[in-house]
């Protein structure tokens, strides 16, 4: 890291205070995010109509959404655990990025083409097996930043650290949200071709899977992380006395993870369980409760445009949290972490609710700015309070071990949502949007219980400033 940079104030007793980062260090640090939720925008607004266009009926839609989470769960521990340990010529969460957006990139080009491959095997098979691929290989690329926003900064930094990285994330799926629609505008076929993906949709994945490798090569070429001697002066040695590796390390580390992330934990299940509802059932939900689809419709040109509206209004809510992240430093520092999160959840569920009064699709936009706020804040806020009460040497697992809070309510959405959807709503995928609406309001209230250290540190620092 720079060496002119001045030391942040308030490290650890014995330790030496990391070095404050500057804007641009901590936007080359953070820009390969942006290409990874380019291509994460893709696949949440597109994957659904390209699966049922592959032949999934709705009810079934969130069973092939359910890899995800799943993958995840599997993928995030074990690269959270190694990516501790690994230092090579890369660094030490360099490695895991470049891999990840070469295998993402790969898979973003296969996903849509899928229908031409089913030589042998169904294309929805072949689509779910590609989805499965993106998101292990989405996984492997994501983890590490989270730790490396952590290993980088100081407590001081690190909100504004999270805040950047969730406004290069916004920047980078409101483009991924937005380019169906725009190519569409721009002349690209909206019908589906003989592979049964539209034009639009293809090239769409192509430019998403360019973007994602050219934004994590800046990452990897022009960013910095800690060798392991200099890392040690700004966050101890780590005990390994008694550390095993492997996966029983991980079981381990699992079971004394801080009060703080098991609190978090139900914040982060209903907040996720609403964001799978959102990604799963929009498309179906505006196309049957605003454009008043019904039966075989799938395949319509009117299907088609519903699912370009709801992938530009999720540029629009990716694009709220893009502006709302740069504010999010100073409404923490004024009124609390926890409190900042609680109101951003609370526009959040009041946004999705007011899909079901829309009658216009062109007002999807306006509920998807409460989203948006939420969206900024669930991306920031969580991993802020988190990453305070985190040793230092363990920053990769207990990230990934977070991440269970963010898969299991998608994998519990995934067995049930369908079920719920057709057996208690009758079919009607615009009442899981509205359940979701509520979770978010839930995930408001159970922020305010949690216990954030890093919150009382800095408060207590300030008392102790001010009688000096």
């Amino acid at each position: 890291m720079a060496s002119s940079v001045h030391p942040a104030p308030g490290a650890a007793k014995g330790l030496t205070p990391k070095p404050n980062l500057t804007m641009a260090q901590i936007f080359t640090m953070s820009i390969g995010f942006m290409g990874i939720q380019f291509g994460f925008a893709l696949q949440n607004g597109n994957t659904s109509r390209i699966l049922r266009s592959f032949g999934a009926d709705v009810e079934n839609l969130p069973m092939f959404w359910l890899v995800a989470p799943l993958v995840g769960m599997i993928v995030q521990p074990i690269i959270g655990h190694y990516s501790d340990r690994t230092w090579n010529r890369l660094g030490r969460r360099k490695p895991y990025f470049l891999t990840g957006a070469i295998l993402s990139s790969l898979a973003l080009i296969f996903l849509p083409n899928s229908g031409a491959l089913a030589g042998f095997i169904p294309a929805l098979w072949i689509g779910a097996g590609m989805v499965m691929v993106m998101d292990a290989s989405f996984n492997i690329a994501m983890e590490p930043f989270r730790a490396l926003v952590a290993d980088n900064l100081s407590d001081k930094q690190r909100t504004l650290g999270f805040s950047i990285q969730t406004f290069l994330i916004g920047l980078g799926a409101v483009a991924g949200s937005i380019l169906p629609e725009w190519l569409a505008q721009s002349g690209v076929s909206m019908e589906a071709g003989t592979g049964g993906v539209a034009d639009n949709i293809k090239y769409s994945f192509y430019i998403g899977a360019a973007v994602f490798i050219a934004a994590i090569l800046v990452t990897v070429l022009f960013s910095k992380e800690y060798p392991p001697k200099e890392y040690e002066l700004y966050h101890g040695k780590p005990d390994t006395k008694h550390e095993k590796s492997g996966l029983s390390e991980i079981f381990k580390d699992f079971s004394r993870m801080p009060r703080t992330m098991r609190q978090l934990g139900l914040v982060q299940f209903f907040s996720w369980f609403a964001l799978f509802s959102m990604w799963v059932f929009t498309t179906d939900a505006v196309a049957t409760h605003v454009y008043g689809l019904s039966g075989e419709y799938s395949k319509s040109i009117e299907y088609n445009e519903a699912g370009n509206k709801v992938s530009s209004a999720f540029g629009v809510y990716n694009f709220v949290a893009m502006v709302f992240a740069l504010f999010l430093p100073v409404i923490a520092r004024t009124i609390g972490r926890k409190f900042t999160h609680a109101l951003s959840l609370i526009a959040g569920g009041v946004g999705l609710i007011s899909i079901y009064f829309i009658k216009d699709p062109t007002m999807l936009k306006y509920s998807m700015v409460g989203v948006g706020l939420a969206w900024a804040s669930i991306l920031a806020m969580p991993y802020v309070i988190l990453s305070s009460s985190i040793p230092p040497g363990k920053l990769g697992i207990y990230m990934g071990i977070f991440n269970f809070f963010i898969t299991l309510p998608q994998i519990v959405n995934g067995l049930f949502g369908g079920w719920i959807v057709k057996h208690l709503y009758n079919g009607a995928p615009i009442y899981a949007i509205v359940l979701a609406g509520f979770f978010m309001l839930c995930g408001a209230v159970s922020v305010l219980f949690v216990y954030d250290e890093g919150w009382i540190k800095i408060k207590q620092e300030k008392l102790i400033n001010l009688k000096n």
